[in-house]
């Protein structure tokens, strides 16, 4: 819908199937002196896939035998393999330009020297990050070759294991010559173990059909000289995570994600380059839109680059603002949510603007943030933050972060920090990167809500108070980042699309363009003076040190009474000096923006 992106025996013990494979984790921990509990099953109908023995035999082999010469053996041992295939199909003005289709299986090794209180991942101070970098991608046989698959496994579980004890060395060494630390939290927390199978992903989709919808939408763009770029693309992702850990963790879980985006660009006559873009996103092939649906977005899509290309240039401004829905959910993501992700408060180089600040109030008291990596659908529209298990395998948790005002807790993965021993089921990554706490579905909730319209009427009386002649409203943003860093500036920037002025004395409302959202987190949180009744979604991938995860943000427009812009970077260049191809043709009624 809509939205806005074998070694099946072991020292004689059998490890194939469920109960041999649990079983086995038990004695495996017991040998390595660790206090377990017992894995939660849940039920289900399905088997697990063989490579899930061949993981767990060859897990349980080295969890028994893997030892350095000075006596260092792995406290923790996990496997993950992500089964993943892909599909692109994009046209641009009715030709195909891409299509491909791809399968590989990746593997990522999470090992652990120590013990849960001091491991191998503790923050070398002044030597980066806290967490390791992770074991890179490791690429495993897709025909579940036994003899490839532990070879493999058996290699890089070596190498990983040489790594993580030399590290650990050097953390002892650390601890002794710097100062003593603020946060004195353990490592890795002990979490629950669950035991729960799906069937493997498969696509479903018509690929043949939807090349053929793609290149008759793309078609469209052909009306439209003055678009110099143009695409429709389909991305489908079909996925199988198999997960097993030494604490008895075993997890066969799917995934199946579809993306339509279309985008367009063109460049303004003084140089400055132009992109707008939408998407549909779904979990299943059944709640993709028709083709007629898609072929009006991309219109809109057209229609509104064209629009920018004529709209004049933002001015550096300070005033009151409405962010509409969506693009409150990506201001709320990039502002707040990367704050409150749980490593960035043990992180000595972070700049840690909210750590010590849980019970106290850091935002309006009529604002409330959920998140809910459980919840699938907001209305109709499929969440792309929804997993049951994350990347450590701990069960994915609804809980509040924020309730009227007040910080209640951090995004947590399995690396504690103060006051907050425990996961709340937010460790994520992409394949081959270190975990760390990562955003779900971040859920914004107010109980001051006006109908739009009254919010903008609210917005014309704060330009009235504040004496100034227009106010903005960010319609569409398309994203943004923001330093977290002690060695940056704790600041933020947004990527609004379309901004328009809203004229206090009634003028018509005035698209403009080249404006980027600036300032400083808890400057701009203080400003928030009312909300909109109108929650929708925004859907997209966010990018941080543990690799690209998809992401939701639900919002309702907020009413701010200051904010900050600045003109965007924009390139010297001219437009092409010859005529577009199809200059000649006639156009139809819209076309061109006219």
């Amino acid at each position: 819908m809509r939205s806005r992106v074998v070694r099946l025996c072991v020292s004689g013990l059998c490890v194939s199937g469920l109960s041999g494979a649990v079983g086995f984790s038990f004695l495996v921990s017991a040998l390595a002196g660790d206090e377990v509990s017992k894995p939660r099953v849940h039920e289900s109908s399905v088997s697990p896939a063989p490579i899930m023995g061949l993981l767990s035999g060859e897990l349980a082999y080295s969890m028994e035998n893997l030892v350095s010469e000075d006596g260092s053996k792995p406290y923790y041992l996990a496997y993950t393999v992500y089964d993943e295939g892909t599909s692109v199909v994009a046209a641009t003005l009715g030709a195909v330009t891409r299509n491909q289709t791809s399968r590989g299986r990746k593997l990522t090794i999470d090992l652990r020297v120590g013990d849960y209180k001091l491991d191998n991942t503790h923050q070398i101070r002044g030597g980066g990050r806290s967490q390791a970098s992770g074991s890179g991608n490791i690429s495993l046989a897709i025909d579940d070759n036994a003899d490839s698959i532990r070879h493999t496994l058996w290699y890089y579980t070596d190498k990983n294991f040489r790594r993580a004890a030399k590290r650990l060395t050097q953390v002892m060494t650390d601890l002794k010559v710097k100062v003593e630390e603020e946060d004195k939290s353990d490592d890795f927390s002990r979490e629950t173990a669950h035991v729960y199978y799906e069937a493997p992903a498969t696509s479903g989709i018509d690929l043949k059909l939807w090349t053929d919808r793609l290149r008759r939408v793309s078609a469209i763009a052909r009306e439209y000289p003055l678009v110099y770029n143009s695409s429709v693309t389909l991305g489908v992702h079909v996925g199988t995570r198999y997960l097993v850990n030494s604490e008895g963790g075993r997890l066969q879980t799917s995934e199946t994600r579809y993306r339509i985006t279309m985008s367009a660009s063109t460049k303004a006559e003084d140089g400055m380059d132009l992109q707008q873009s939408d998407d549909f996103n779904a979990a299943l092939v059944d709640g993709l839109p028709g083709e007629d649906e898609v072929a009006n977005a991309f219109r809109k899509v057209l229609d509104q680059v064209l629009a920018l290309r004529e709209a004049p240039l933002a001015e550096p401004y300070i005033g009151p603002a409405i962010l509409r829905n969506r693009a409150s959910g990506v201001f709320f993501h990039e502002i707040f949510g990367h704050r409150i992700e749980g490593h960035r408060q043990k992180d000595v180089t972070e700049g840690q603007t909210f750590t010590k600040k849980l019970n106290e109030a850091v935002l309006p008291p009529f604002i409330s943030i959920v998140s809910d990596p459980t919840r699938r659908r907001f209305g109709d529209i499929d969440l792309r933050g929804f997993y049951r298990f994350d990347d450590e395998g701990v069960a994915a948790q609804k809980f509040p972060l924020v309730d009227k005002g007040v910080l209640k807790t951090f995004l947590m993965s399995r690396t504690p920090v103060e006051n907050v021993p425990a996961s709340n089921g937010h460790g994520r990554r992409q394949p081959g990167k270190a975990v760390v706490s990562r955003q779900s579905n971040l859920i914004v909730e107010s109980s001051k809500q006006v109908p739009f319209e009254k919010l903008r009427a609210l917005l014309i009386d704060e330009c009235k108070k504040q004496d100034k002649p227009y106010g903005l409203l960010f319609e569409d943003i398309s994203g943004g980042f923001t330093t977290t860093s002690r060695r940056g500036p704790q600041s933020f920037k947004v990527l609004p699309i379309i901004v328009y002025k809203i004229f206090a004395d009634g003028k018509p409302d005035e698209l403009i363009r080249g404006a980027d959202i600036v300032g400083t987190p808890l400057t701009c949180f203080e400003k928030i003076i009312n909300t909109g009744d109108d929650p929708d979604v925004f859907n997209g991938t966010c990018g941080a040190e543990s690799g690209w995860v998809p992401v939701s943000a639900i919002s309702p427009s907020i009413l701010v009474s200051t904010i900050e812009i600045e003109k965007r970077t924009r390139a010297q260049s001219r437009p092409p000096i010859l005529p577009p191809p199809f200059d000649d043709v006639k156009q139809a009624a819209g076309g061109q923006g006219q």
